[in-house]
């Protein structure tokens, strides 16, 4: 869980929160794991 969290944490939209809008920032990180999914493919 906590390597999880980490390789999150390097996507650029996810550490540093860019978006003004809450439901942005909330689909980013659901968008997340899917992203790192695909990378470990």
């Amino acid at each position: 869980m906590v390597n999880f969290i980490q390789r999150i944490k390097r996507l650029r939209r996810i550490s540093t929160r860019y978006d003004k809008l809450a439901t942005v920032c909330f689909n980013s990180i659901f968008l997340a794991p899917v992203l790192d999914w695909i990378r470990s493919l």
